[in-house]
């Protein structure tokens, strides 16, 4: 056969440390064309189909479907181009001691202390997390390599604790054990990947009313697109951006990435959980070009289309929870971004005017979640007040946007 060489779990992002293979389009033993899909692989939620580069056979799977892997681990092996594959560990003919009468020979099912455990690295993390020995374990993958469901068939088989002993399991009748997805699993890791960012949170409030009597009055247009609070509020976040570019930028590996373009993310709510797409290209955008872009990019997202560039880019997210009535939301930061603005739902309050007659505002809630790598009080606070001011005075959204300030 000729010399196998390893395939690598691709980085496919600017900050992707990890992905899971979701699905294999090729069996062990068969030949690919260079441009042939070999395996799927999802970050992000988005699926990203990787091609072979050159032709080659598949020689044999070490990573499964369903499997998180970090970048750079080894999916399978083949003989197309790639690292070359490390030999399998050979022991030496007379490298194990002759039995004798008083100690007899270990079963061979037992490996010696210091053999090598060939295991999927998710496989290695679940028996981290359970403290099951691996070695302990027969593996049912390809030359007895042990998958992440060998680790979890040994645990549900482990014997119950001793009653003296403090058990973190619920029992039965309360509680059932649920077990999470690769996608939930990629999903909490997130998340607690974000809140090690050092947020700083903003919070204010904008006097909506011209506003909501601007958007009625444009949507009595039916030949028109049907415009909703959000787009004007991502196109305001798009022009505060355009005004303050010192907000258009990510901390990435010790240093600052400033953005050019104009990019914005908004959260939408999907049957797989929350994500947060990026409308790209918004320097001088209308309120239609918005409209027509974030209903395309929706689709896209709630039918399973979305691709890698509408899952990546920009330096914010609008995370509009105004709908389901809550005044204020304070949100995470979504990594590799430095910001989002949370904004709630629209409520009548009365506040004084100049001689001190109550008047009835219809007020917008706003919370900008800020990184204190990059952004200040001070900074921050001039980027929310620029939103603010847009929203407030909407006609400056169908005017030319304004030139940056720098």
């Amino acid at each position: 056969m000729s010399q196998l060489n390893d395939l690598l779990m691709p980085k496919l992002g600017l900050t992707m440390t990890e992905g899971m293979l979701v699905e294999w389009c090729v069996a062990a033993g068969v030949p690919v064309k260079a441009g042939d899909p070999l395996f799927v692989v999802e970050t992000d939620k988005v699926a990203n189909e990787i091609p072979a580069h050159a032709d080659g056979t598949l020689a044999e799977v070490l990573v499964q479907a369903g499997e998180t892997v970090p970048v750079g681990a080894v999916v399978a092996r083949w003989t197309g181009p790639g690292q070359a594959a490390e030999p399998a560990p050979c022991a030496p003919a007379d490298s194990a001691p002759a039995p004798t009468a008083e100690a007899p020979a270990a079963p061979r099912k037992h490996a010696a202390a210091d053999a090598r455990v060939v295991a999927t690295p998710l496989a290695r993390r679940l028996a981290r997390e359970r403290g099951i020995d691996l070695a302990r374990l027969a593996g049912s993958g390809p030359g007895g390599r042990i998958k992440a469901a060998d680790v979890r068939q040994a645990g549900d088989a482990a014997p119950a604790e001793p009653r003296g002993q403090a058990s973190t399991a619920a029992p039965d009748e309360a509680a059932r054990r649920i077990e999470a997805g690769g996608l939930v699993q990629s999903m909490a890791r997130r998340m607690t990947q974000a809140k090690q960012v050092p947020h700083f949170y903003l919070a204010a409030e904008a006097d909506v009313g011209e506003l909501l009597a601007l958007r009625r009055r444009l949507n009595e247009s039916p030949a028109a697109a049907r415009l909703t609070l959000n787009h004007f509020v991502i196109a305001a976040v798009a022009r505060a951006l355009q005004a303050l570019p010192y907000q258009n930028r990510i901390w990435n590996d010790d240093h600052i990435v400033q953005f050019q373009d104009v990019d914005v993310g908004m959260a939408v709510a999907t049957g797989r959980g929350l994500m947060a797409p990026v409308l790209h290209g918004l320097a001088g955008a209308t309120l239609d070009d918005i409209a027509a872009q974030s209903g395309a990019l929706l689709d896209r997202v709630r039918d399973g289309r979305a691709t890698r560039d509408d899952m990546s880019g920009g330096a914010i997210t609008v995370s509009n929870a105004g709908m389901f009535n809550v005044t204020y939301m304070t949100p995470i930061i979504n990594p590799p971004q430095s910001a989002i603005l949370g904004v709630g739902s629209v409520r009548e309050v009365f506040r004084p005017d100049a001689q001190g007659a109550p008047v009835l505002k219809r007020e917008m809630g706003l919370v900008l979640a800020a990184d204190h790598r990059l952004h200040d009080g001070a900074s921050a606070l001039k980027f929310l007040n620029h939103v603010i001011e847009l929203l407030q005075d909407p006609y400056q959204l169908l005017r030319n946007p304004i030139s940056s300030q720098g």
